[in-house]
């Protein structure tokens, strides 16, 4: 154990049901993955899933935690039981996931995405590429090392409500694409200037991966964690935040349609699909995409966990939709499939609880 208590008093690998406990592998189901190639010539090994998306809510555990109704709307993917009340106990021991079987009880979130039209745009799926360098690499014995991730590990990335970015010179790690079309922007109109209907408009979210060992969350719910940094050309983790844990890129897709405006104009546009945490009771619209974030709170099975470490990270395989990298296979990581369109990807604004 590192820093914090981070079992939070709750026995590995166990689910309560009816009273007992029970041995949560029981509950896994596996497929017949393939062992990966190798990741070469990249630096480190992956671990990808896809992620169905969940259920809408007005809650954030994290920002909002007890507090039912509080946050703008968000869209959640993996855990389907997230709320407001959420812990590392409840998402370890309830709860279907979107994103795998129960040996990813995760809970990944964002603002929901809205058009002008008084619609929530839902996603068709999200992508979950984690990664880090192998043990083996020299990197990793820099600072505390690479470490896995801490049991109930949560925080948000992205851009912050005001539009800014974070900190240790970076880039805000927030990139927008089209599918078909490709390429690579900052602002969410010039993406949706170049793509067409119908296709796929893409926002990718960056994860931070230096943690600081002493807590699984902080005050502004980012602090505890930090991105690398790059010092006489090498890349490491800052002193402060000495250990490096698995960083993810979280991407989301949704498919275009004509209340998608394509004029370019990178201020705020009325007419445009928009964030709901870019235009916030009380504050000023600000222009679509520039609040973005995502917030994650880690509720892995540690036995799965290890596995994918092991299996993919330290091994620099490259292994895809739930591929353990062992010949075993995360049931349900791989669904739903690449170019899956949401049957119900517009649905109505709902209304905020009174």
């Amino acid at each position: 154990m590192v820093g914090a208590d981070l079992s939070e008093g709750f026995p590995q690998d166990t689910v309560v049901k009816d009273g007992l406990v029970v041995k949560d592998w029981l509950g896994a189901a596996w497929g017949s993955g393939a062992i990966p190639p190798s990741n070469a010539p990249d630096v480190v090994g992956a671990f990808r899933l896809i992620c169905a998306p969940s259920h809408l809510s007005y809650n954030d555990p994290l920002v909002n935690p007890g507090q039912p109704g509080k946050s703008h709307l968000h869209q959640f993917f993996g855990n389907d039981k997230a709320d407001a009340f959420s812990t590392y106990k409840s998402l370890r021991t309830s709860g279907n996931s979107t994103c795998g079987d129960m040996m990813n009880r995760s809970a990944y979130w964002m603002p929901a995405m809205l058009n002008a039209r008084g619609q929530v745009v839902q996603p068709d799926y999200a992508t979950v590429y984690y990664k880090r360098r192998p043990d083996s690499d020299p990197d990793c014995r820099m600072g505390k090392g690479c470490i896995g991730l801490p049991r109930g590990l949560r925080y948000i990335f992205g851009r912050t409500h005001t539009g800014g970015a974070y900190a240790n010179g970076r880039t805000d790690g927030i990139h927008f694409t089209c599918e078909t079309k490709g390429g690579s922007y900052t602002s969410f109109s010039e993406a949706a200037a170049i793509c067409p209907t119908p296709d796929r408009l893409g926002v990718q979210i960056a994860a931070p991966e230096c943690w600081n060992g002493r807590e699984l969350d902080s005050p502004d719910h980012r602090s505890h964690m930090s991105y690398t940094i790059y010092d006489n050309g090498k890349e490491m983790c800052p002193a402060t935040h000495p250990y490096r844990t698995p960083t993810f890129n979280f991407v989301v897709w949704y498919t275009t349609d004509d209340t998608l405006d394509r004029s370019g104009n990178t201020g705020y546009n009325p007419k445009q699909w928009y964030f709901d945490s870019d235009r916030m009771p009380g504050a000023p619209p600000m222009a679509s995409g520039s609040t973005v974030h995502a917030d994650w709170f880690g509720a892995w099975n540690d036995d799965v966990l290890s596995r994918w470490l092991n299996g993919c990270v330290n091994r620099f395989l490259n292994c895809s939709g739930g591929d353990l990298g062992d010949g075993l296979q995360l049931k349900g990581a791989s669904q739903p499939s690449y170019g899956w369109t949401n049957p119900n990807r517009l649905v109505p604004i709902p209304p905020r609880p009174s």
